[in-house]
């Protein structure tokens, strides 16, 4: 990868989600070193601090299939404007989280500057529920599903009818879905690798499928890596583990052969949860894994 302008972009979003400690992701990923890691690749690296957002103690949600609503559209609105301005300074804009309804609003910057986005979207959930499906209200399972169009209108105005089109979404290392979600989906004909297609293809493979998928006929494309995709076994400080995931090596070289391939445009690392961690293990984890999507080599 040639040397890049880096725009790093907090969100300590905690609403999105019941279990509390994203909010400090952020924190815990810029400890690790992420902008020195950066800096050593070649990268010229800017960091412009956190987004505001309210604590949930300020606030109460008003709306059980849709908890704090108003909060998490104001914040993604705030961070889309962002991304924009990042994409226009010719940065590439890297959004650490917090939960994952951060995307809302990097897709919807994103969507400002490129009609035809593809969507690389590693995680164990789908993020695909709507206010109609949704077991729990939690939006940072509803973040997909508004990119392409779907769900309460509130929650989709940051895009300005503005939408990733599913086909170009596609989905590496899901391995458990609620059964709402999972029916949109197929509906809306997005792509799926498994943990499965990852076991039964490796995911050498499994990435140059994806690659081709969200590549052709796009402007753009971005990564959103929720770390829960990555084996608790590996990344434990996560809001929402679950068994069965990546390998720490797995992560990496998926993230190796998208910055071999050149195309990614901007990226979210969401969902690490510094309470439920172990000295900060998976926030390194994290900061090596940006590290390996913005060019960082063994040898």
């Amino acid at each position: 990868m040639q040397p890049r302008q880096v725009r790093i972009i907090g969100v300590p979003l905690d609403l999105g989600a019941d279990r509390r400690g994203v909010d400090m992701g952020p924190s815990a990923i810029r400890y690790a070193g992420l902008q020195e890691r950066l800096q050593r690749i070649g990268h010229t690296v800017v960091d412009v601090g956190n987004v505001p957002v309210p604590v949930p103690e300020s606030r109460r949600p008003q709306w059980p299939r849709l908890k704090y609503l108003n909060e998490i559209v104001k914040v993604n609105r705030i961070l889309a404007r962002t991304v924009e301005r990042a994409l226009d300074e010719g940065a590439l804009p890297l959004v650490l989280g917090g939960d994952h309804a951060l995307a809302i609003g990097s897709l919807a910057g994103l969507l400002r500057r490129h009609a035809r986005v593809g969507v690389l979207w590693f995680d164990a959930h789908g993020d695909f529920n709507t206010d109609a499906t949704t077991p729990s209200g939690n939006i940072h399972g509803m973040p997909v599903a508004t990119a392409v169009g779907l769900g309460h209108p509130a929650l989709k105005a940051p895009f300005r009818d503005r939408f990733v089109e599913p086909r170009k979404v596609v989905y590496v290392g899901v391995r458990t879905l609620d059964p709402g979600e999972a029916e949109l989906m197929r509906q809306a004909q997005v792509t799926v690798f498994t943990m499965h297609e990852v076991d039964k293809y490796g995911m050498r493979d499994v990435i140059a499928r994806a690659l081709d998928i969200v590549g052709e006929g796009t402007d753009a494309v971005h990564v959103s890596f929720d770390i829960d995709c990555v084996d608790p076994l590996y990344a434990p400080g996560s809001g929402t583990p679950y068994p069965g995931g990546l390998t720490e090596r797995e992560a990496h070289l998926a993230l190796e052969l998208i910055s071999e391939a050149g195309v990614m445009t901007s990226m979210d690392m969401v969902e690490v949860n510094p309470i439920l961690d172990e000295r900060n293990r998976t926030g390194v984890l994290a900061a090596e894994l940006i590290a390996s999507a913005l060019g960082k080599r063994i040898f």
